[in-house]
């Protein structure tokens, strides 16, 4: 994995003095949901590197115990379910209370559904938007309240190609990550006056073990999506990693309220 070592903390300006590194993150506490393992574990390791101190949080404790040992020292895990609403609160609560104050949050954690349309049943319509937008607004909002009163924090979502233009047999997921792009514009207006950015990433079509299994069982899917990346590569989770490292640091600091395709130019492909 290409390493990119933005722990130096300052570098020298042409007239000897030196200037903090704007892409570090050290000193800085992240929570990042789903941070186990694919995206969410590379975003945790990216963080690391930058030199936050990094929670990860999910269901499987095992897989957050093999993520910590593999991550290092500065990264913790507790076990959670962001589908339960009514223990963000006390989670964020617990989390800033051994920790220190949470300065960014990184809402990973998320499922999707495979499904045509017409045989989508109203339960698993509500069960996709209640992991991907309810929990992601609950545990948003109990974040935000303690960065809006220390005026200071930031919030990124993961967003979806989804919710940029129409992929067949996903309507759940999509109609989630849509609602989430328009959650950003929202919470970026009314979080700017106190010093809280708010913005998404929009993964493409990112290689990991659960997108390799989906795209093999259906090769027309795999070849549509590699047609229209200009790039004509899928791309890396530590491709998200960086961006959400960018995104979270001081070098983005007049960047809130927007969507970052991270996708090859799928978004943007013929």
């Amino acid at each position: 994995m290409l390493r990119i070592d933005p722990l130096l903390s300052s570098h020298t300006q042409p007239n000897g003095q030196h200037q903090p590194n704007p892409f570090s993150l050290e000193g800085k506490l992240a929570l990042v949901t789903g941070g186990g393992s694919g995206i969410g574990l590379e975003i945790a390791r990216c963080m690391a590197v930058a030199g936050a101190t990094v929670i990860i949080t999910g269901r499987r404790e095992t897989v957050l115990q093999d993520a910590v040992s593999e991550l290092g020292e500065s990264v913790h895990y507790l076990t959670n379910d962001i589908c339960e609403l009514e223990l963000l609160d006390g989670l964020v609560a617990h989390i800033e209370a051994t920790y220190g104050p949470l300065d960014i949050l990184v809402n990973n954690a998320g499922v999707n559904m495979k499904k045509p349309a017409l045989e989508v049943t109203d339960e698993e319509f509500s069960r996709i938007l209640h992991t991907n937008l309810h929990a992601v607004f609950a545990l948003t909002r109990a974040c935000a309240q303690r960065m809006v009163a220390r005026r200071s924090g930031v919030i990124l979502m993961i967003s979806s190609m989804a919710a940029y233009y129409g992929i067949d047999r996903v309507v759940a997921y999509a109609a989630s990550k849509s609602a989430v792009e328009g959650m950003v514009k929202v919470l970026a207006s009314e979080f700017s006056k106190d010093n809280v950015r708010v913005n998404a990433i929009a993964p493409g079509f990112i290689e990991t073990e659960m997108s390799r299994t989906a795209m093999n069982s259906d090769p027309d899917r795999r070849d549509r999506a590699m047609r229209r990346t200009p790039m004509g590569k899928f791309g890396q989770p530590d491709d998200i990693g960086h961006a959400a490292v960018f995104l979270a640091s001081e070098a983005a600091r007049y960047i809130t309220g927007a969507s970052l395709p991270v996708d090859g130019g799928n978004s943007i492909g013929f």
